[in-house]
């Protein structure tokens, strides 16, 4: 029994710690304190990642592929805002998460958020067909739009 209370701990402390490791973080205090002291605009991707046909499509078609890390490592600040099913978050995670969306107005997944160093949107959007490049043009087309 301690053995899996362990495991159950080390799983949920290792959640965030996984997420930043792959440029991802889960806590979006920290990223507008990144944000705000590298001046770049924060990606918050809201995802039901184990269970959302359309988030895991956007993860593998998008997120994941270089053309979009290479953009992301010089210009965003990457926030996975999760709302899985079949894993559990930590409380503190989830409730942060379940604020976010309601602040956001967040209607379904996968919407991605863009917002400056201070929280303030700049643009929604989703899913878009066409792979990392493409996506990568749609955000700064988007961020272009915003200083208009």
């Amino acid at each position: 029994m301690k053995i899996l209370t362990a495991l159950t701990l080390f799983c949920l402390l290792a959640i965030p710690v996984f997420a930043a490791d792959n440029g991802w973080l889960t806590n979006l205090d920290d990223a507008l304190k990144i944000a705000e002291k590298d001046n770049k605009v924060i990606l918050m991707d809201f995802s039901g990642s184990d269970w959302c046909g359309w988030c895991i499509k956007l993860d593998k078609e998008v997120f994941s592929q270089a053309a979009f890390k290479d953009y992301a490592k010089d210009n965003l600040v990457l926030v996975l805002v999760d709302f899985p099913r079949k894993k559990e978050l930590p409380a503190a995670e989830k409730a942060a998460n379940d604020k976010l969306a309601g602040k956001y107005g967040i209607e379904g997944f996968p919407t991605v958020i863009l917002v400056d160093g201070k929280g303030k949107l700049i643009a929604k959007t989703g899913y878009r067909n066409g792979g990392a490049a493409a996506y990568v043009d749609h955000i700064k087309q988007l961020l272009a739009k915003s200083k208009k």
